[in-house]
């Protein structure tokens, strides 16, 4: 669906414009650490030239990602261009600074941490893995003292780091994805809760603006519930809203968005359609639900929804002022008799 698939674009958005914020910090940080080596520890002539030129590099570098061409970007492939930068200038900066001894070298342990926590596993490995192979790189002039155990157990933490970062990455992720879902799906009925119903229709409010087109919004409301509550009890009437909640996303398109707005009531946002367009769909919700019992422990209950329905632009300037309109057709419903449709703005206009 355009609207889920354009708010979860937006998500990965926001998502990783925090860790280009973070990606910026880790670039001042590492300048201003080479830069206090410079200062503090005896350096000869020419490595202070090389440590120089990689602070202005990395400098230059992040000026362009945070502030120029580069600066509204932000994905995920930007953040790996980030990490790959950082490795380059730590390793280099390693090289001229004591190589394996350089008191840089813990600084691929930030890397690679950041890596497993905005990359994903497979990133994360590779990261490892050219982690692993500058090391190799540093201790070039050691290698026959590197195939000694100790060399080798030297490898482990980069190992270690890589894949326990991975693994929690993972588990991070999927508690994230998890806290998302339940924070913008209504946990009776599955469907979008009104935080996540705005947040949908204000993306559609902005189509519709710019490109002159209508929606239609209708309010359903079931019209037994309390009777239902009373005489069954309060688990009956939540498997009533359940059963109204499956009636609606059995007749709507998949682009249209609908929410439970609250208790028994619902609001179905149709995109690119007018209220006449769509009344016979309400209408069908409307029948089916009054024509088909369903269980509850060992009975069959039944109920009614009265509904009302109005659309942009006739009937309201915004998604909360037709919302408002179509509130309105849905309680002249209810004072009209019930287990009907009422469209705003025709006198008398109703469907039993």
């Amino acid at each position: 669906m355009h609207t889920e698939r354009d708010a979860m674009e937006t998500n990965i958005h926001q998502r990783f414009k925090g860790y280009d914020r973070i990606m910026g910090s880790i670039s001042w940080l590492l300048i201003a650490l080479v830069a206090l080596d410079i200062k503090l520890m005896p350096t000869d002539h020419s490595s202070l030239i090389f440590l120089a030129i990689f602070c202005i590099l990395l400098f230059l570098y992040n000026i362009n990602a945070r502030y120029g061409l580069l600066s509204h970007r932000y994905s995920q492939f930007k953040t790996f261009v980030d990490l790959m930068v950082f490795l380059a200038f730590i390793i280099a900066v390693c090289w001229y600074t004591g190589r394996i001894t350089s008191p840089f070298m813990s600084l691929i342990y930030l890397v690679l941490m950041a890596t497993a926590l905005t990359q994903g596993r497979r990133i994360t490995y590779l990261m490892a893995g050219l982690a692993i192979t500058s090391y190799i790189l540093l201790a070039s002039d050691e290698l026959r003292e590197f195939y000694n155990l100790t060399r080798i157990l030297e490898l482990f933490p980069y190992m270690l780091i890589a894949h326990l970062g991975a693994m929690l990455a993972g588990e991070t992720e999927n508690a994230r994805r998890e806290v998302e879902r339940l924070s913008l799906t209504d946990d009776v009925t599955g469907m979008h809760n009104m935080r996540n119903f705005f947040m949908l229709s204000d993306i559609q409010e902005k189509l519709a603006k710019r490109y002159g087109r209508h929606y239609a919004i209708c309010m359903l409301d079931a019209d037994g519930l309390k009777a239902i509550n009373d005489e069954h009890g309060h688990l009956a009437g939540t498997e009533l809203i359940r059963q109204v909640a499956a009636m609606i996303s059995a007749n709507i398109r998949c682009s249209d968005i609908c929410a439970r707005y609250g208790g028994d009531e619902f609001v179905i946002m149709f995109n690119e359609a007018r209220k006449e367009e769509v009344a016979a769909t309400v209408q069908r919700i409307i029948t089916g639900m009054a024509t088909t019992p369903f269980p509850f422990e060992s009975e069959y209950l039944t109920t009614t929804i009265s509904a009302g329905l109005a659309d942009y632009p006739g009937d309201g300037n915004d998604i909360k002022s037709v919302m408002a309109n179509a509130d309105t057709a849905m309680y002249n419903s209810k004072r009209s008799g019930k287990n009907r449709l009422t469209i705003y703005g025709k006198a008398g206009s109703h469907t039993s």
